[in-house]
């Protein structure tokens, strides 16, 4: 059912049984579906749910990569993280990103206007991926930033579906591990340097739980951990066009480039837009919540686009009204896009910080862009996962 109904699948089944707490199956297995900043806190307590051995293989394979943080837990899980926050939670970390993917986008503008038309999801993409390889000290030449932005989204665009998305990704993640493999390897050999303290570095120097340094694949694993999620940001600017040509009333205060508004307008396009459809992992034991009684090893999903448009969270939650996240303390349990918790400790993506500040700085480029908008499709799906605008936002910039 949830190929056939993509991001309504769980709401759903959730407004069919009058409940917030569901009983449900996926891919086969016993499952229960939870929505609600409780059921979010209950999901990132290891003594509830775990995610060791809960990731099914094609989302290993596609999106995050065997062996990647995301199937850890315990000290194992804290050791791995500690090393995500490192990177990308302190301010100067993301600071100096940020300036990056601006200069290369403002570098780009100048080119976007002598083409007849762009496609926004393809140029941001590969703007991101260009300046966040540099930053991370991946060496790309200038022609190889397309095909390493392409692959990137392939991993993003292919971990929910099968047929050709899916074998593309695939085959993305297989050549983009064994080209960082190599990298890791030759930093650790001493014929490849990098900068020091940057991600390549501190993959390569990093040791585990056990005291070991990881294996070439598994260091390549987590660059890409670094490198997918952040080119992924592409997905969320073409989504700000997409509002900003919907509601072009938040254009000129988007423009004037007011932190506090860039930063609402970017927390309101992760609310409001269909990303992750849901999380999940395994129960830990047998456990209850909200009167179910969930097995053990049962898994247990999280509703993240049904939490995010929750009437009782959020006041008239289909409207766009990036108004609401100012002057609004957003609780871990509540806006959860990528996740809840502590991202230093928990298991909400480290790089959320870095999303919200990419976002919200690109957003007002965005703004402040003169562009036409030619007539295309500009629906999104909500059964295709990841959804995207249908044609990418096409753009005449001038």
């Amino acid at each position: 059912m949830v190929l056939a109904k993509g991001y309504a699948w769980m709401p759903d089944k959730r407004r069919a049984l009058g409940q917030r707490t569901v009983p449900t199956r996926l891919g086969g297995m016993p499952a229960v579906g939870l929505e609600g900043p409780e059921a979010a806190r209950f999901l990132y307590d290891e003594n509830h749910v775990l995610r060791s051995g809960a990731l099914p293989e094609p989302v290993q394979a596609t999106l995050f990569g065997k062996g990647a943080v995301h199937s850890l837990d315990g000290e194992a899980h804290r050791v791995r993280k500690a090393m995500f926050v490192a990177l990308l939670m302190r301010e100067d970390g993301i600071g100096s990103l940020v300036q990056q993917v601006v200069a290369a986008w403002d570098d780009a503008v100048g080119e976007w206007a002598r083409r007849p038309q762009i496609v926004l999801f393809d140029a941001a993409a590969e703007v991101i991926a260009g300046a966040v390889c540099r930053w991370a000290g991946v060496p790309v030449a200038d022609d190889e930033v397309s095909g390493v932005a392409r692959d990137l989204v392939a991993m993003v665009d292919g971990f929910a579906t099968g047929g050709p998305r899916h074998f593309r990704a695939r085959r993305a993640r297989k050549r983009r591990e064994g080209w960082l493999a190599a990298l890791v390897e030759g930093v650790r050999e001493g014929t490849v340097t990098v900068e020091p303290g940057s991600a390549v570095d501190v993959v390569a120097g990093h040791r585990d739980a056990d005291g070991e340094q990881l294996e070439p694949r598994v260091a390549a694993v987590e660059l890409l951990n670094v490198l997918r999620p952040t080119t992924a940001v592409a997905w969320f600017v073409a989504y700000s066009a997409h509002a900003l040509i919907r509601w072009p009333e938040n254009r000129k205060r988007l423009a004037d480039g007011e932190p506090a508004f860039a930063e609402a307008f970017a927390h309101e396009v992760r609310r409001f837009y269909p990303f992750a459809p849901f999380i999940g992992g395994r129960a830990a034991r047998d456990v209850e919540f909200d009167g179910e009684r969930i097995a053990k090893n049962a898994m247990v999903l999280l509703d993240l686009y049904g939490q995010n448009h929750d009437r009782d969270l959020w006041d008239d939650p289909y409207a766009f009204r990036p108004e609401r996240f100012l002057n609004h303390d957003i609780g871990a349990f509540e806006l959860i896009p990528q996740g809840g918790g502590d991202p230093r400790t928990g298991h909400r993506c480290p790089g959320e910080q870095l999303t919200v500040a990419l976002l919200s700085a690109l957003a007002v480029r965005l703004a402040r862009l003169e562009f036409d908008v030619p007539e295309q499709d500009l629906g999104i799906s909500l059964r295709r996962i990841p959804a995207r605008v249908a044609d990418g936002v096409v753009l005449r910039v001038r």
